[in-house]
């Protein structure tokens, strides 16, 4: 066990959070924690961190266990290089490797006779710090922090580069990779996937199921809940509800649970309603008012179930459209992209070929920079296009969620938003449509300049159910989305029979809606039909393929540009240096252990000469051994994924 709350209560400015809560964190437990915005889930964090105190319950931590927490502030020092302050993860280990650098030149310098006190002191020591720096995996401490940073993004920044010159998002991943480098036995990370690529995700991802400690999760990235957590906690209604399994699990649990609740309500409604009316027609009777009064005896003892019911109110989303377009909706044809001009000039995607038919779910993915939110802007012709023809069918009407929602006007008012996009509705039909996606209140007139990012996606998505297009074009459309929300946007475009162009970095989104999947490049396109994952394992059984390929033939090969074979030349060569030096470093690693266990033996500690022989034989194994794992990280960052 390393941490257990015991009937855990909080208030947080007169507002209650939770109360009653009890749960446990066992040794490599994987939870993650969800719940509405606002229930609390930072807060109970941060009391199980230690930097709260609860105003009921007690909290307990396990004496032999450390939990780490990544800060929103970072905790870095901004005066240390990249490269310092990852080293300092490990000073304790790295005191203790100088320490048996020191005791090798005693014994080397003579300066401690053999046989003395001392000899035999200094000897005990170099043997129990050398045991336990390797038990550590001290000679891995530079491979460690490449691999992580490699990982997490820093494969291009110079290790020497200060922190205090990097980004607001750079310093929160180095945070981030520093944590992971301390390891420590309860790793709790809060929204971790904010700022985090698909490829730093995915790494990420893998690197958490080898993890040998207990993590708690705070994500609305489902994806990641899905691939990193194996039981959920959710905060709902000031109680805290654990469920065994990741987040689709949690799904199918708790509607369960909902329905079962439901059912045992139902049932015994049916009763109380049977024992009611037995009692209102025989109480008066004098042949039955025995039996009656036992009966209303026994529905005064009856302990009440009461009905089950959602906690958090959930916006009601549904797209429809008012006319039936072609079977061929879109064609894009040799389509080039590119910003700027002159000097500034940038191409950004090349020979983008594209056909969409109705009822296509398609689904635009690419790394950043691609031009993804440009292309759907130049399919509607928003945006200029260096190259290319673009062919929308007959009856189409698009409608358009842009990411930065920059077609509100900040200064009118959420009801004046709506109302003057749809000046025939009533008022009373702009304040439904409003409150449909939980817009209510007060809140309709404020202005759209202050309401939240989530308010304005709601507003947005008022907006386009009243424009009843049957194209959908979207741009990110679950950012600042809650838990609840994504799920129930989720549910309106699978029901939407319509047609949906979408540019996502929500992986749960690109698993459950898109038929296809369009990955743009600077040199074109993919397509594929399916889902995020199905193309995901595909591109896997490509590049496996690819690597298992036989050699080309003669003709084949005369077809490959120079560039190519000396690509793959130099490929093969450091495939092969990697192979050596793997069995370099584990040979060089036995024959480390090898002379350690001499030095301890007391037939060498007792021959001074064959002493000084070992220690210098000792730190040149090290040496090549450092030299080689420096070369062998080297290496596996500049091979190609």
């Amino acid at each position: 066990m390393v941490v257990s709350l015991d009937n855990v209560s909080k208030i947080y400015n007169g507002n209650k959070l939770f109360h009653g809560v009890s749960a446990k964190v066992e040794d490599n437990d994987r939870i993650g924690l969800i719940g509405p915005n606002g229930a609390g889930k930072t807060t109970l964090l941060r009391l199980i961190c230690g930097e709260e105190v609860p105003d009921e319950g007690g909290i307990a931590v396990s004496s032999r266990k450390n939990i780490g927490i990544l800060h929103q502030n970072s905790g870095l020092d901004r005066e240390n290089t990249i490269w310092e302050e990852m080293h300092s993860v490990f000073d304790a280990l790295l005191r203790i490797q100088q320490r048996i650098k020191e005791i090798e030149a005693i014994f080397s310098s003579g300066k401690v006779a053999v046989g003395t006190a001392d000899y035999d002191s200094l000897s005990q020591e170099y043997s129990e710090k050398s045991t336990y720096f390797e038990q550590k995996d001290g000679y891995l401490i530079d491979v460690k922090i490449k691999t992580v940073l490699n990982g997490m993004g820093f494969s291009d920044k110079a290790l020497d580069t200060s922190i205090h010159t990097l980004s607001g998002g750079e310093k929160t991943r180095l945070a981030m990779a520093k944590l992971l480098l301390e390891e420590p036995d309860l790793l709790i990370l809060d929204e971790p996937t904010n700022h985090l690529d698909f490829k730093t995700l995915m790494w990420l991802e893998e690197y958490l199921s080898d993890y040998k400690g207990a993590l708690l999760v705070v994500s609305h990235d489902r994806y990641f809940l899905d691939h990193c957590t194996e039981k959920t906690w959710e905060i709902e209604s000031h109680q805290l509800t654990s469920y065994k399994g990741n987040y689709s699990r949690y799904l199918v649990l708790k509607q369960e649970s909902y329905e079962r609740r439901l059912k045992e309500y139902e049932e015994q409604q049916r009763e109380i309603a049977k024992l009611q009316e037995y009692i209102d027609k025989n109480l008066v009777r004098a042949s039955t008012t025995k039996m009656a009064q036992s009966r209303r005896a026994a529905l005064e003892r009856m302990e009440r179930i009461e009905k089950p019911y959602v906690y958090h109110k959930l916006p009601v989303i549904r797209f429809t459209y008012s006319r039936e377009p072609v079977k061929d909706v879109l064609d894009v044809s040799d389509m080039t992209l590119s910003v700027g001009t002159g000097a500034s000039y940038k191409k950004l995607a090349d020979q983008i070929d594209l056909h969409v038919e109705r009822g296509d779910r398609l689904a635009v993915i690419g790394p950043n920079g691609v031009g993804k939110s440009t292309f759907l802007k130049a399919i509607q012709k928003k945006l200029p296009y260096e190259h290319g023809t673009v062919r929308w069918g007959d009856n189409v009407k698009s409608s358009f969620f842009e990411q930065e929602m920059q077609m509100l006007d900040p200064n009118n008012t959420v009801l004046e938003e709506l109302w003057k996009r749809h000046p025939g509705m009533t008022e009373q039909a702009v304040r439904s449509a409003l409150g449909a996606v939980l817009l209510t209140g007060e809140n309709v007139y404020k202005k759209v300049g202050v309401i939240s990012g989530g308010e304005r996606v709601k507003l947005s998505f008022a907006i386009l159910m009243q424009e009843h297009a049957n194209v959908l074009i979207l741009d990110e459309p679950t950012n600042h989305l809650d838990i609840y929300t994504k799920e129930v946007l989720e549910k309106a475009f699978l029901e939407y029979t319509g047609t949906l162009i979408l540019v996502s970095h929500d992986r749960y989104l690109l698993n459950k809606v898109p038929t296809r999947i369009m990955e743009m490049r600077p040199d074109g396109v993919e397509l594929f039909t399916g889902c995020f994952d199905e193309y995901q394992a595909y591109q896997k059984q490509i590049a496996s393929e690819e690597k298992a390929a036989p050699a080309p033939s003669i003709s084949e090969k005369a077809k490959t540009d120079y560039k190519g074979k000396q690509r793959r030349a130099e490929e093969a060569k450091m495939r092969l240096r990697l192979r050596e030096l793997e069995r370099a470093i584990e040979e060089t690693e036995g024959e480390i252990s090898a002379l350690e266990n001499m030095l301890t033996s007391p037939e060498i500690y007792q021959d001074y000469k064959r002493m000084q022989e070992l220690c210098a034989e000792l730190e040149q194994k090290k040496q090549f051994h450092s030299d080689c794992l420096d070369e062998w990280a080297e290496l596996s960052e500049a091979m190609p994924q």
